[in-house]
């Protein structure tokens, strides 16, 4: 799924501090619900949300046939079982009986297959569907407006589905745990355009109130299917201050550390230190080359970019060694993860050959480089400023930045990305294709970099379809080596999550997808 890198939310977030007398006029809730800190979701709509804060809401409210459980293995969710065929192509979901949404109503197969096509109807507009659902035969028919129905999606009876897929595939199941393959309610569905402000779904717990800029309240619910919330709310409040602050001040019972924050929190004399949690996240942090046009169609410019980069001085200095440096794709903990690949390391010679290689012989020939960011108000975070400087000093390059507001650069990018561009992935499932197909084959929603080899191509689609696991991995690794060799994009860095917690918030973990586990936490009372 897309992230911002949330370190670029720092200077927001210390500037938002200069009006924080104005928080004692906020009401707070001391009554034992969890509250927590967030900037919000931009929709709850599954089919179309495609980002880490729509996400983090819609794993709450809304459920599919399977899910990734904190160890990131496939279990069983709405469907209870099912059979593959020994063709591998063909699966069978025997659904729970019993189950209901929030607002009424059983949930049958059916159910299933109206919203899958609703996804991907071209009408709905869902940037995720042929990512998620383009396996299933038929589907891509239908998002490319040549069919009416998803033909590999049929209802066999009122609680089982039979779902064909267009060859086998190791990662299938994995896909139906994404919010695009969820279940959605018709009726509500057909209540209006803005029906997911009012979601009926089938989760953990039901959406008790939306105040946009305000606050967001989950509540539990009393007729979920598997095992009941211990909490009874969740509050989100948006607020424009910094978490930690709010968390110091006993606003919050969760915040996330940023990097101001970090040499206190790491203190072992600070009370704090004892509340602090650190997660490994499955993610990649990177600025994407725009490889269609200029400089940037030149692979020697964009290896140039890649070389004049020191990451690790800016991980260990700027980012107090919060992160990881990247030399690849894959994140360490990720299947595949390939210890020999050979990335593109700190070498200003060598960045100054290749400019000198390239067609344009010279860095004063290039043309004008903006780097497209997600933000606001001319806030650049010291990280992107040190990049942005190296780049300078060691190329002779300017490169100016343009913000655009969240909702604009996450869903739009595509359209409105100028040569360069920052951005986050966060693993979805724990196989390599999340990354590296889903990023990088010719012709992918996600392909923003406007990447196309042939021979990735076809590693990727040998890998696909491979049955045995170590050739597939192994073919995973070639194509992550080739892509590094072109430079789409330049790999900084893979995350981490750091958050403290309060000693009374029991269970609140973050899984490797940077998802909160909110059915498991409680407050511990007395």
């Amino acid at each position: 799924m897309k992230r911002s890198w949330h370190p670029a939310l720092l200077s927001v977030l210390l500037a938002a501090l200069l009006v924080w007398p104005s928080i004692a006029c906020l009401p707070f809730n001391s009554q034992g619900d969890l509250t927590l800190w967030d900037a919000g979701p931009i929709t709850l709509d599954p089919a179309i949300s495609a980002d880490m804060s729509s996400h983090t809401y819609i794993m709450q409210i809304f459920s599919g046939l399977v899910r990734l459980n904190h160890e990131l293995n496939i279990v069983p969710d709405i469907a209870e079982s099912w059979e593959k065929s020994p063709d591998g192509k063909r699966y069978t979901f025997h659904l729970r009986q019993g189950v209901k949404f929030h607002g009424g109503g059983d949930v049958k197969a059916a159910d299933f297959k109206y919203s899958w096509e609703r996804a991907c109807d071209p009408d709905t507009g869902s940037g995720t569907a042929a990512t998620y659902l383009g396996d299933i035969v038929g589907a891509k028919d239908m998002l490319a407006g040549n069919a009416t129905e998803i033909s590999g999606v049929e209802v066999i009876g009122d609680y089982t589905l039979r779902v064909t897929i267009d060859a086998p595939k190791a990662y299938f199941l994995d896909k139906l745990a994404y919010p695009t393959a969820f279940v959605v309610d018709a009726n509500n569905v057909e209540s209006g355009q803005s029906w997911w402000r009012e979601p009926n779904g089938t989760g953990p717990f039901r959406l008790e109130e939306w105040r946009p800029g305000e606050q967001l309240v989950l509540e539990r619910s009393q007729i979920y299917y598997g095992e009941t919330p211990k909490l009874e709310r969740v509050v989100f409040r948006f607020l424009a201050f910094s978490p930690m602050a709010l968390y110091e001040t006993g606003l919050i019972d969760v915040a996330p550390v940023f990097v101001s924050y970090i040499d206190q929190v790491s203190d072992e004399t600070n009370p704090l230190h004892q509340e602090l949690a650190v997660t490994p996240e499955l993610s990649l942090y990177y600025i994407g080359f725009n490889t269609a046009e200029p400089p940037f169609d030149d692979i020697n410019v964009r290896r140039a970019f890649c070389h004049a980069v020191d990451k690790q001085l800016i991980a260990r200095v700027i980012l107090r060694d919060m992160i990881s440096e990247a030399d690849g794709i894959l994140p360490p903990a990720m299947p595949g993860y390939d210890e020999a690949l050979e990335g593109m390391g700190y070498d200003v010679e060598q960045a100054e050959a290749l400019i000198a290689a390239s067609k344009y012989g010279d860095a004063s020939n290039l043309p004008p480089i903006t780097l497209t960011v997600e933000g606001y108000g001319n806030n650049i975070p010291a990280y992107l400023g040190a990049i942005i400087q190296q780049w300078q000093e060691n190329l002779g390059v300017e490169v100016s930045v343009r913000q655009l507001e969240t909702e604009d650069f996450l869903y739009n990018l595509q359209e409105e990305k100028d040569e360069m561009f920052m951005l986050g992935w966060i693993a979805d499932y724990p196989d390599p294709h999340n990354f590296l197909d889903i990023l990088f084959h010719t012709g992918s929603e996600n392909d923003v970099f406007e990447y196309s080899n042939p021979t990735v191509d076809a590693l990727l689609d040998q890998a696909a379809v491979e049955q045995d696991g170590a050739v597939r991995l192994s073919l995973y690794q070639q194509a992550e080596q080739l892509i590094v060799d072109d430079a789409p994009c330049l790999p900084l860095f893979h995350g981490a999550n750091y958050i403290v917690v309060r000693p009374y918030v029991k269970g609140y973990e973050l899984n490797p997808l940077g998802i909160p586990e909110l059915s498991s936490a409680y407050i511990e009372n007395g």
